[in-house]
């Protein structure tokens, strides 16, 4: 039961570092949500521990993604509507070219609601920039923290069964 458990977290694992690149799964919540249930079901002083600091690792890049995106789009005035603006352009560009069309498609849409909102290219075009840089960002920062979740999570499992 142990082994089904540890490799469907492990699988879990994965789709959040995938979710935190392709948002298409909430890559830190599954990630967070994987690691405290893997650890409750074990049991073990390493599980919980393991689970523990994985958990915090994800919340920490999901904070730090959110507070980085957040504080750009402040300090270049982007309110929230361009952003969905952006965000639907980015669902329908999920469609009309799988994975790469959600990139394409929130960047076309934020420069386009930025253009439409601002009435002029040249400012448009720095804040679409500067908004899509902090995303970039903030999606390293939350992978990596996802990916050494992982990795403390690969630690924590050889710990618990060689133990």
């Amino acid at each position: 039961m142990e082994v089904i458990v540890t490799l469907s977290a492990a699988l879990l694992m994965l789709v959040a570092i995938f979710g935190t690149i392709f948002p298409i799964v909430p890559g830190s919540p599954v990630a967070i949500v994987t690691m405290i249930a893997w650890a409750w079901i074990i049991g073990s002083s390493a599980s919980w521990s393991t689970g523990i600091i994985a958990a915090a690792l994800a919340l920490v890049g999901m904070s730090a993604s959110l507070v980085l995106t957040g504080r750009t789009m402040r300090r270049e005035r982007i309110p929230s509507t361009p952003i969905l603006i952006a965000t639907g352009a980015a669902i329908i560009g999920l469609f009309i070219i799988p994975f790469l069309g959600l990139f394409i498609g929130f960047a076309v849409g934020l420069f386009g609601a930025e253009y439409y909102r601002r009435r002029d290219l040249a400012a448009a075009t720095r804040s679409s920039l500067q908004a899509m840089k902090s995303m970039g960002w903030g999606i390293l920062i939350e992978c990596g923290c996802a990916i050494m979740a992982f990795g403390v999570f690969g630690l924590g499992v050889l710990i618990h069964f060689v133990s």
